[in-house]
Formats: structure tokens, sequence, C-alpha cells
């Protein structure tokens, strides 16, 4: 869509500090950056030179591979993921205390604002001159000029219409997908607090509050719960930092990030601890942080550079443009001959250029852009009864080539919420003591609630446990951090429902956390059955260790849940928290929690399956959980794999395991566009990606057919080309079908349109090469291919054979000549036998045989015309195995009867038509008898050798 990035931030020249505190030369930086040809020549030892080429190198895969801006932009991040903070400070040329007002000014002049990226609208006319800009629309034109010129002004506003229809259609469409880019404005509108100094003497820090688009590198900034980062950050101090970095991922669970560690490179990107991407937002905790890439230079913009120059060219929409080359080469050729056979003999020149240009009308399949945007409009009317909404008519058309849906797992094929699985203790059985304590946590902490939290207290309440949480009162709680990664409420318990207390029986602590951190603070663990409590050995703590691992491996989330009893009078409630902490505590069992899959998305995928549509999930989250998942739903895990081992592979390797691998764990947005590449480039698939977040706009833009869902980032929304209203897969299934039924009436028109055209007028030619006249006036002409595309409205409202929407549908390049060359014949065969039977049969007709040859030549061919649809439509014996629908039948009886009555009525004689005996339409009987014989013949011959039909 023509996106470009708004500015550079990595320039060389700009980084000087006005206080001459740094350097204005950065080597380091300026090599990572710049990729120098001759790094020697700058005097670095090999050591570094080598060091800098290692973080350069990457692991490069096509379909695949990085880009350079992308290359560049993860050697910085690693770079500084991997120094210490004194060394960051000089990669950006910045200080403790921050950049100066004057510094940071300058510095925004120079890079411009910090937006992701730029839209550049496009002219109103450049795009309407795009969509005017197609051969079809051209022929159209000119072929309406000549209808005017040949006084067939209705013909005539109807092709204007056709071309006003196509034009309107295509401008609409890419006007509205221009804006999309615009979304990504949403991260850049809300201020954030940088530290400044101030002072030309004494400089001081300043706390302020700076728009998001004034952040420049080397901005320190401060965040707390809530903030979004404006760019990309290297933390410089964190306390119990909770990222969620959900836009970029699509997961939803939240990661922890801290200040005081140093990365290596073998560390995904997305998972380096001491950086924060620009989108992602603060989910707990607070710090400070170095801006180091800002705008254009940031992991996500980068990200989105591509947006708008990935997506494959459309088969059909060049097949159509390829036919309108050859068409316009044949009606050049057509029209020079019949023009000059015509002037030979008649010597009237004006009147051969209208017939010359009646046949260039006649060749043309005038109701081609009608027939395919009504189809396709229809299409979309039945989609949005299945709470569907599409954005671009094309897609449809696509889903019935698509023959691969690549897809995100959570909230696709997973309600995107935690259930409890299980209840266990320390030993694997089922313990409701341990669901009890859990239920007590969940239910009295105030600090923060976790989407775990209401999985503990809705499996409670819907299984009809009776803990009855009115007889404790809250004390106290210790609140959840990423430091100690447990929660704990302290408890009183001896109140009834009232909330009297009855008697002073006692405290209690209840914990719940991490596995492993939960262990560590246990001394004691509960035997249930013997009804004893024993030391925590570490035995016990390798049994439970592993159990854990276990849960893992299948794709359950696991949680501890632990207790103290605290014997403490009731009078006495203070310094609960600082007395007795969480340590020498009883150790009760785990919790077990699935994300699980929907119900209708087993269904969904089988039908899809039976299809000839294969699934592959592209997922952020770990394996594990994907392959559980996917198990569930009857999805292959033969062949798995990851990101990070993506990243390992060379070009062959990389294609040959997108190619095979069924599960794609822990991708990056841009390892999931890869992927979608890959299968479109290397495997020639029609791909479709169905996603709902930032991060899944990549692929949703690559995509043969982009899909996102209502509830959906707003970006992934923009770019994609439908829309379903709720996350059910089995409406998918109902638009794989209607794309194959579009798909499938289009090419009924498109090869019968051409073979009857092609095969009628390579008849015109010869008939005119025989005969001292023209087999037909210029305006029957006209008349009879106006009829012929009057009946071919009813062509979308068609059905298809069972058969045919069973497999994947795509455009042959070479699959419409090699038809035409077998069934254009017999059309020219059955003219010609008309002509011979005209020419001996009756011969000696009185006076008029003009009008008698006209009249008879009229009406045969917009019989072949008309009926040849029902041959070429269906595989079986057209009107006895296989009828059409009853709109296409009405179509044919009435265009043929309005055909055959034209010569007998006033309108024929204004013509120069003339009545015909009724013995001509027996033998037209015979002969399309004869031709659907044939026709049958040459089908099953057709179908032998190339396997299918349509």
């Amino acid at each position: 869509m023509g996106l470009r990035n708004l500015f550079s931030i990595f320039s060389t020249n700009s980084h000087s500090h006005e206080n001459n505190i740094l350097p204005s030369y950065s080597p380091i930086r300026d090599n990572l950056l710049k990729r120098p040809e001759n790094s020697h020549s700058d005097g670095f030892p090999k050591s570094v030179v080598k060091y800098l080429r290692s973080l350069m190198s990457g692991k490069k895969v096509d379909g695949g591979s990085r880009t350079d801006e992308e290359e560049k932009v993860y050697s910085w991040l690693y770079a500084l993921a991997q120094s210490d903070k004194d060394l960051v400070y000089e990669y950006v040329q910045s200080t403790e205390r921050g950049l100066s007002f004057t510094e940071a000014e300058r510095r925004l002049k120079e890079n411009g604002p910090n937006v992701p990226l730029e839209y550049s609208f496009p002219s109103w006319w450049h795009l309407l001159w795009t969509a005017f800009f197609h051969p079809f629309n051209i022929i159209l034109i000119v072929l309406s000029t000549l209808s005017y010129i040949t006084s067939d002004n209705p013909n005539g506003y109807i092709l204007l219409i056709l071309v006003l229809i196509s034009v309107c259609l295509r401008f609409y469409q890419e006007y509205i997908s221009s804006k999309a880019a615009m979304k990504l404005y949403e991260f850049v509108k809300c201020p954030v607090k940088v530290q400044r100094c101030a002072g030309r003497v004494l400089q001081t820090e300043l706390l302020v509050q700076v728009d998001q688009r004034d952040i420049v590198p080397g901005d320190i900034v401060i965040f707390e719960p809530g903030d979004l980062f404006p760019g990309d950050v290297r933390l410089l101090s964190s306390k119990h930092l909770v990222v969620s970095q959900s836009s970029l991922t699509g997961e939803s669970w939240t990661t922890e990030k801290m200040a005081d560690t140093k990365e290596n490179q073998s560390t995904p990107l997305l998972e380096l601890k001491n950086i924060c991407f620009m989108g992602t937002n603060v989910v707990s905790g607070s710090g400070t942080g170095l801006v180091i890439s800002t705008g254009s230079k940031t992991y996500m913009s980068t990200m989105f550079s591509t947006i708008g120059k990935q997506k494959p060219p459309d088969g059909f929409e060049n097949g159509i443009r390829h036919i309108s080359y050859v068409l316009i080469g044949v009606m050049l050729i057509v029209m020079t001959i019949i023009i000059m056979a015509y002037y030979l003999k008649s010597h009237d020149l004006s009147e051969s250029i209208l017939f010359g240009l009646s046949v260039a009308c006649a060749l043309t399949p005038n109701m081609l852009p009608l027939i395919v945007n009504t189809s396709l409009a229809k299409g979309a009317v039945a989609m949005a009864q299945d709470r569907c909404i599409v954005k671009s008519l094309a897609a449809i058309r696509d889903m019935g080539s698509m023959d691969i849906l690549c897809m995100d797992k959570t909230g696709t094929l997973t309600m995107n919420r935690a259930i409890v699985v299980n209840h266990l203790d320390s030993w694997g059985s089922p313990n409701e003591e341990v669901l009890r304590f859990a239920f007590l946590n969940s239910y009295f902490k105030t600090d923060q609630k976790y989407p775990l939290d209401d999985a503990i207290l809705a499996f409670v309440y819907t299984n009809g446990y009776r803990f009855k949480p009115s007889k404790y009162r809250k004390i106290d709680e210790i609140p959840f951090d990423f430091i100690r990664r447990r929660v704990s409420v302290i408890l009183e318990t001896g109140y009834n429902a009232e909330g009297r207390n009855l008697q002073a029986l006692e405290r209690i602590m209840v914990t719940k956390g991490a596995l492993e951190e939960i262990m560590k603070a246990c001394s004691f663990i509960d035997h249930v059955v013997r009804g004893t409590m024993t030391t925590f050995s570490s035995e016990d703590y390798r049994r439970i260790l592993n159990m854990g691992e276990e849960f893992g491996n299948q794709g359950l989330r696991i949680i501890g849940v632990a207790m103290k009893r605290l014997e403490m009078e009731r009078s006495d409630p203070s310094n609960i928290v600082d007395e007795f902490i969480e340590s020498d505590m009883v150790f009760l069992g785990v919790i077990t929690f699935f994300d699980p899959p929907k119900d209708s998305a087993k269904q969904a995928l089988w039908r899809l399956a039976e299809k000839g549509v294969k699934a592959k999930v592209l997922t952020g989250d770990s394996l594990s959980l994907a392959v559980r998942i996917c198990e569930e739903l009857g999805i292959r895990t033969t062949n798995v794999t990851t990101g990070p081992d993506l990243e390992q592979l060379n070009q062959d390797d990389f294609h040959e395991t997108v190619k095979r691998a069924t599960v794609l764990a822990r991708l990056t947005p841009t390892q999931k566009l890869r992927v979608v590449q890959s299968l479109q480039t290397v495997g020639d698939h029609v791909v479709g990606f169905l996603g709902d977040g930032i991060n899944d706009s990549l692929a949703i833009d690559a995509a043969n057919v982009g899909i996102s869902v209502d509830s959906g980032a707003s970006v992934a929304k923009d770019y994609a080309d439908i829309i379903l209203l709720e996350k059910d897969l089995n409406v998918l299934v109902d638009g794989v079908e209607h794309g194959r039924l579009t798909f499938g009436n289009t090419m009924k028109y498109i090869k019968m349109s051409v073979v009857a055209n092609v095969g009628g007028v390579l008849s015109l030619l010869i008939a005119t090469l025989m005969l001292g006249f023209e087999p037909v006036t210029p305006r029957q002409l006209l008349t009879q291919t106006f009829l012929y595309s009057v009946g071919q409205i009813a062509i979308p409202w068609d059905k298809l054979e069972d058969d045919y929407v069973k497999i994947p549908q795509k455009w042959s390049e070479k699959g419409l000549p090699m038809f035409i060359l077998w069934n254009g014949p017999l059309c020219t065969i059955c003219d010609i036998a008309n002509l011979l039977f005209l020419c001996f049969y009756y011969a000696n007709n009185n006076g008029s045989y003009d009008k008698f040859f006209h009249s008879a030549w009229f009406i045969e061919g917009l019989l072949m015309q008309t009926l040849i649809f029902h041959l070429i439509r269906t595989e079986k014996i057209p009107f006895i195995q296989e009828i059409a629908s009853w709109p296409v039948l009405c179509s044919t009886v009435v265009i043929s009867a309005m055909g055959i009555a034209i010569p007998f009525t006033v309108v024929g004689e204004v013509m120069g038509f003339t009545g015909l005996p009724i013995s001509y339409f027996g033998f037209l009987v015979l002969l399309f008898l004869g031709y659907f014989s044939l026709g049958q013949v040459v089908k099953r011959v057709y179908i032998l050798i190339y396997r299918k039909w349509l």
C-alpha cells in the first residue's frame, strides 16, 4: 500500500552532545548498524570485528531471511541487551541525568516525530486511475463507443454501466484499505514521563511529561502500571516489573522484566529480560529505562514496514488480465481479416468497418464484470447471514482456492480462558482440601485478580462445593510479585454467617503461586491418607517437581498450594506480616489449569479437512501447550517445530520444515509472516490466516485470505479481508463453500463465453469468406450478443456438483487455452453444419435468401450460445444426469423463446428477418442432439486426460 519509513534514528551524525560529555563518534554503534565493508580499516582488533560480525550474521532463512533493516534492529537490540548500563549510555550518547531540553529538541528535529510508520494517502485520482486502467475496462469502453457509432445505444449504455460498477468497486476497496496503517497511531497518543536535565552551570534533573511523538533516543523514561513503552527501551531499574507483550506475541500471559541482568545471543528476541518493546505495556511494577530506538527503527515498526508489500499476486486477476490481452490480439486479427474480406466483396468500406466492429463486440465476454461482481456480492450476502463481514469481495473467491489455513491458537482454537483441571495432593491424588485452601486464597485476595483466580472461583461455584468463606475473616495479605511469585492471605477462623466471632480458634496463612517457589517456602508435607504431617524431604521435592514437569509437558499450567497455622490471640492482630513470614509452611498439593479447546473447533477442522483444507497452528505460546490443544482437536502433531529452531535452519531446510510441520510454536510475528510466505512461494499454496492480535497483522496482510474477528485488534481487523463476528471456525467452512461456489460459477461463465465467442467468431469468419454476403448484419449480431449476454445474468445463482466443492479450486494458466482448443471447434463444426445445410437444402429459396439466411444464422447462433452453458456447467450428461438451477433454466427458456420469436414479429421485419419453416427447426433439434452427443464424448476424453473439467 505504499507504506514508507518516516525517518532514521541511526545516522552517524545525529549523536553529538551539546555538552561534549560524550564523543560525537560511537564506532561500536556505527559498525553495528552500518555493516562496514572493511572493518579493519577502522583500526579495530580482529576479535572485535569477529564479535560484531557474529552479532550481525543471524541465521539466513529465505522466505525466511531477515531484511537488512531487521538485521540492524536485531543486532542493535542484542548488543544493548548484552551490555552493562554504562556502555548502554555511551551507545545512545546519553547520561544518567538524561538529555537536556536543547539536545532533545535537536534530535527531534533531526529524526522527526516518534511514529511507528507514516502513511501518505495516494491522491484520489491516482486510486481512480488504478481502478480504471484495466485492459478489460478499456475493451468495454471501446466497444461501448462502437455501439454508439453503430446506433446500438442500449448496448452502449449497458457496457458503460458495467465499467462503472467495476471501477467503483475497485476504487472503494482500494481507498478503504489505504487507511489501515493509520491505526498504528493509536500507539503514539499518550503522554510519557521523561527525565530531562536543565541548567547551564549546575544541571538539575526534572521529571516532565512529553508526548510520545516527541520521545527521542537517549531519553530516560519512567513507567508505572498501565503505561505503554514509547520505543524500544533498555531497562535501567525495575521493581517487580511485569509486562504484557500480547501486542507482539498474541498470548495473554505476562512476562517478568529485570534491569539487573545481561542476556546472551541465544535468547529469543522477545524473551530478553532487560529489553522492553514499543507497543507493549506495564501490567504491574515500575521502573526506569533508556530509550534506545524510536520511530521506524523499533522492532514493532520494522516488523510492520512490510505491511502492504507482501500480498501475493492474485492468480484469478492475472488470469483475467491475460484473457483480456489474448482477446484483444484475437479481436484485432479477426477484425482485420473480416473487414478486408467483406470489403473485397462489397466494396463498401463503412459497412465493412461496422461489421468488423460488431464481430469484435461479439468476441468480448461483455458480462464478465457483472457476473464476477454479482457472484462475489451473492457470496458476501450469504456469509453476512452467517455473521461474517466480507471487506474484500475477491477474498471470497480466494477462499474457494484456499488449501491451507494457518491460525493462531489462543482464542481461535481455544476459549482464551483458564479452567481448573485437577486439584491434587503431592502424590497426584484428588484432594478437596487443596481446592478449599486455593479457593480461600483467591476469594480473599484483593490486590489483583488474575485469570487463574477467576478459574478457581468458577470451578468451586459451578461444581457445588460449600467451603463457607463466611467463617473466615481476612487479617492481612502479602500481594503477588515476580520475585516471590506467590501470594498469601492471613485469615482468622471462628466466625458465623453474620460475621460474629464464636470463639478464637486460630489464624492461618494460605499461600499459592509458582510450584518451585511454594516448595521453597515449605518445611512440611501433608499426608492426607495417613492424617499426618512429615518433614518435606528431598525425595518429596523431586517427586513433586517431576509431577509438575509431567503436567507441563501435557500443556497444563500448574500452581502449588501451601498453608501455615498461626497460633495467635484475636486481640493481637498487629504486625502479622512482619512476624510470621512465608516459611516453614505445609505443602498441600497442586492445582492444574488448561485453556480448553472450543467445542465447535474440532468439528470445523474436520469439515475443513474433508474439503481439502489443511490446518496449521502458528502460535507464540509454548510447544507443549500447543501440542496438547492440537491433539484434543485431532490435528496431527508428528511434525512440530518452534521459532528458535527455525532460526537455525538454512533456506532449504526452512522450507521443508514449514511444509511438513502442522504445529509451529513460539513464533514471533515476523516468523509467522515468513511461514506464510514460504507456503505461498515454495509450496505454491493458497494460504488463509486467522488471527486477532497485532502480532498476527503481518501474516494476515500477507496471506491470500486474511481473517480476523470482531473482538480483535484494530490493526488486525483493518488488514483482514474477512471479519468474523464470532470466533467460530464453522463460519469459515461455510465461507469455503461460498468461495468455491463463486469460483465455479465464474469459471463456468468464462469458459462458456470464451469457447462460444471464439467458436462463433471463427464461424463468422469462415462464413464471410464462403458467402457472397455477410451471414448476419451488424445490428442483428449486436442484438444476438445482447440477448445472449442478458441470459447469463442468472449464472451466479446456479448450483455446483458436490464433488466440485470438496477440493480447492485454483486458476490454471494452461487450463483455459486447452479447454478452448478442445471445445471451441465443436461450436464451429455445428455452425458450419448449419451453413452447409442452409446453402444446399434451402439454396433455391425465393428472392429473400439473404433475409432467410440471416434469420436462420441468428436463431442457430443464439440457441448455440445459450445451450452451450448446460454442456459446460457439469461433468455429467446435461438435462439427464444433472439439471441446472431453476433461475438458469428459466433464463434459457426465456432467451431461447425470444430469439425464436423475433423473426416472426414486427421487430424482426424492421431488423431484416423473415419467418422460417418448421423443417429448419427440426434440423436444429437434430443439430443440437448431435452437438450434445459429440460434446459429451469430448468431455469424457478431456476429463480422462486432464482429471478435471471446470
